[in-house]
This record gives structure tokens, sequence and C-alpha cells, in this order.
């Protein structure tokens, strides 16, 4: 008979102890570590096998490998993808779906999780014979509700068109729905129907029956993604596993269940605005921090083709304390306007307000300014905003910060059709950035006329801009914002 034992789990960090503690000593969290049993075989563990037997001295054999290969020898051919049917999707796994691996989305609740895995599901159905959907949180009824809702429904061949406006039939029982939240019952239909793509909705509500803990609960969450995984590694099937996310936006479960998959994905963005942000932040099988852009439309999420216009605010009207920059999330620039104001405080502290910018970098520009350039804004309060409520966090975008604080001092109005890129440093220098080239041949296409940026950046000749190049941020100020006899000046002169 199997002899049980007790440990206990932190269900925030997984951290195991031996006894019952309040503190996390990992997490330095309290009230978070729960009692967790486990089950050992006769006799505990054993070091039996290649360690048992006599000590004896024998003959020494010549060294030859039992299982393992030389490293010339494996096989380096390119591993084979295949399209998810969203450009978006793809571009953030690195090119295509690899078959047999693991991809985790997490998100905020209501953010279109659900939505988007089943507008995959019904591309990857009109290609492939077999894919299954297991719904653990919603009856087959309600997935026929939603799918009806979204324009993805089409049985026995029917024409349906999908949410980017493209007629598709679907395949008669290519799609498979399976409402459950057994493990074990979801093993079986893996190995006996064997998809090529299974779509677990979500990881948190699946129940082991051999582990007494409620489902997602940090021994659940393991157990169950490593039985899924061990099956999907065997049966050759991509597993796209939904991950539900704390309060603090980081995906629910021990931080194993990160680490045992291939591909960990955040679907980001305000729900109560248009657009939704997915990014990759583990990739084994391509670039991380790669970032695909949708639109929620009333037949679900459509892709964005050109997201720089969808960050640049209104460029009809110019308001003073405005500037633009082109970010770099992985390999895609984005150009991005950033929104800034500088008012007297009505309080004894200033009070500093970011909206997709982080803030700890605008107090440091702010000291920067005041230190370096002579500006007063020790004492003024200062908001920052990215337009359209993209996440802003590389350095690049310092220069940019910099000029808007300073155009809404000075209550000027920055050139529009001008670019900044540069990181600002503690003495008031700007440094050269990355991926220079691609940013400002992304501004070139979208009408932009001048760009400045540090000096000692290597550009063509032919970037299609006018560049200037700039070593200190007094000199930037002085070239991108227009004097006072020329503030009312047109532009487009």
């Amino acid at each position: 008979m199997a002899k049980s034992k007790q440990i206990y789990v932190c269900s925030e960090c997984g951290a195991e102890y031996s006894q019952w503690f309040g503190l996390c000593k990992e997490c330095n969290e309290f009230g978070t570590i729960s009692e967790e049993p486990i089950e050992l075989s006769n006799g505990g563990f054993s070091r039996g096998g290649w360690q048992s037997g006599n000590k004896t001295t024998k003959i020494k054999s010549p060294a030859k490998p039992r299982v393992s290969v030389k490293f010339t020898d494996i096989n380096n051919d390119e591993q084979a993808r295949f399209p998810s049917g969203y450009k978006e999707l793809d571009r953030v796994l690195g090119g295509g779906i690899v078959p047999g691996s693991l991809v985790l989305i997490g998100g905020d609740p209501g953010i279109g999780k659900s939505t988007l895995l089943l507008q995959v599901a019904n591309q990857l159905s009109i290609r492939l014979p077999r894919i299954l959907y297991v719904s653990a949180e919603e009856s087959g009824q309600q997935v026929k509700l939603r799918a009806s809702r979204l324009g993805v429904e089409g049985t026995n061949g029917d024409s349906t068109e999908n949410s980017n406006g493209k007629k598709a039939s679907i395949p008669d029982n290519s799609l498979y729905v399976m409402p459950e939240t057994d493990l074990e019952e979801i093993l079986r239909e893996l190995e006996s129907l064997k998809p090529q793509v299974a779509i677990i909705d979500s990881i948190q509500t699946l129940h082991f029956a051999a582990l007494t803990s409620a489902p997602g609960s940090v021994a659940q969450v393991r157990e169950c993604t490593s039985a899924l995984m061990q099956v999907g590694k065997r049966e050759n099937i991509t597993l796209l596993i939904v991950g539900h996310v704390t309060k603090e936006g980081a995906i629910a479960g021990p931080r194993v269940l990160e680490h045992l998959v291939d591909t960990v994905l955040y679907f980001e963005g305000d729900r109560y605005a248009s657009h939704r942000l997915l990014r990759s932040v583990k990739n084994r099988f391509g670039a991380t921090h790669e970032i695909g852009i949708f639109e929620m439309a009333d037949k679900g999420l459509i892709e964005v083709e050109n997201p720089s216009e969808l960050f640049l605010g209104n460029r009809d009207e110019l308001a003073p304390g405005t500037s633009t920059v082109v970010a770099c999330e992985g390999t895609r620039p984005i150009v991005v306007e950033l929104q800034a104001l500088v008012s007297p405080t009505s309080y004894t502290s200033p009070r500093r307000s970011t909206t997709g910018v982080d803030l700890n970098r605008l107090q440091q520009i702010l000291a920067v300014l005041e230190k370096r350039v002579g500006i007063p804004l020790s004492k003024l309060d200062a908001y920052m905003a990215s337009a359209g409520g993209l996440t802003v966090t590389e350095p690049a975008a310092d220069l940019g910060i910099a000029i808007a604080l300073v155009a809404s001092f000075r209550d000027r109005t920055v050139d529009p059709r001008t670019v900044l890129i540069g990181e600002v440093g503690l003495g008031g220098q700007v440094r050269l950035v990355s991926q220079m080239e691609l940013r400002l041949k992304e501004a070139a296409k979208l009408g932009f006329k001048r760009a400045i940026v540090p000096k000692g950046q290597s550009l063509p000749d032919d970037i299609g801009l006018e560049v200037i190049y700039i070593s200190k941020v007094i000199d930037a100020i002085i070239s991108a914002i227009p004097s006072e006899r020329n503030q009312n000046t047109d532009f487009d002169e």
C-alpha cells in the first residue's frame, strides 16, 4: 500500500516546505501556504538499478554512448510550421505554429482570450482534419452560441464569413468540442482522437482525481500541465492553453507552469478600448517581446495591418506638449504619440502620473531637465501619457518624453512631422539606440519629414528623412521646439 506524506506548498511561487509557515520565505507573501498530500511508493525512494549491487572491482570496458548522439549528428533542418490563419498571431509565435508545441496564453478576464482561440480554431479547421476545443468553463451550447455570435459557426460544409470578411467553408466534423474538466477523460480523448491542435480553456479549471486539492491549486495546475505536455509531445499534438492571471497580472499557479511550456503569450489591453495586444514573453522557437495587434469588433477580433496609425493621435489639431517617437516591440517599429502636461501644483508635493510610460523613467528625465538644462520642474505637476494606451518602456522614447515636457512647460507646439529617437543619460547627453534604420523607415513610410537622432548613428543616405544629429538634450530642445516668434509659422511651409 502506498504511503502518504504531507507537504506545504505556496500558491504564489510554488515553494515547498516540510511544515506550515504563515509567511513564505521565497515570495514574502502571507497566508499563501497550504497543505498538499503526496503519494510515496512502498519503501519510499530507493537508489536501485545501476547504483545497486556489490562494489567489487570490474574490468573497465571501452567508453561508448548508450542513447546519446553526437552534436554534429543531430538533424539541423528548420522546424516545420503551419499558419494559424492570423498573421499577427504567426508573427508573435515566430512564423507560425510549431507541431507538438505548448503555448500558454494569459490575460485579464474578459480581454478576449477565448474569443481569439475560438477564431483560431475556426481558421485551423479549414485546413486541418481534427481540431479539439476543450471547454472546461462553458457547456457545448454556450460555446456554440458564442461561435454563432462571432460568425465562426458552420457545420456540414456551410459557408461562413470570418471577422476579416473572408468566406470560409468549414469541413464537416473538423472542429470537435469537449466540455470536460476531468483530466483523465481529456487525456483519453487526446490519445483517441489524435487532433493536430487542441485548445484547453482553461488550465486552472481542470481537475486530476488522484489529488485531493481543489482545481486551480499549485499541485493541480502542475500535474495537469505535466500530463498534457507528455501526451502532446508523444502524439505530436499542438496545445494552446489558456491561463488565468492574478491581480498583479502574472499567470496564476506555480512558476513552473511557465517553465514547462514552450511559449508564453500575454493578451493585454484596456477592456474599455477597442485594440488588444498579444505579447510574447517567452518563445523557444522565435524572438521574445514580439507583439501582435488586434481590434475588438462586433464579430470578434480583427487584425490591425498598420498599428502605427492606431497609436498616433489626431494630427489635424496641434496641441502643446506632444511629441512623436518610434518604439520597437521585438522586430516591429511602431510610431507613438506622447502627450505631456506640466501645470502648477496645488499641493506641497507635486504629482507625477503616467499612462503607458514608466513612472521612474519620467522622474529621472524631470531631474535631468532641471539639473542639466535648468528648467524648474521640481515644483510643478507632471503628467505623461501615450496615445492609444500602448506601453512604451524602452529607453529610445526618453528624448520624446523630454521634448514633450519642455514643450508643455513653454506652451509650444512641436513640428508634427518630426520624430525623436534617443536615450537620455543622467549627464544630459543623448545616447545611441538599436534598430535606428528600421525605425526611421517606418516614420518615412507614414509621411514624417524630419528625425532628431543621437550623434554618431550610422544611417544610409536614402533614408527618406532629414536627419538632425544631436549630442545633448539642450541641442534637441533647440532643434525641436520653435522660438516664440516662430511659433505661429505654418509647419507646411
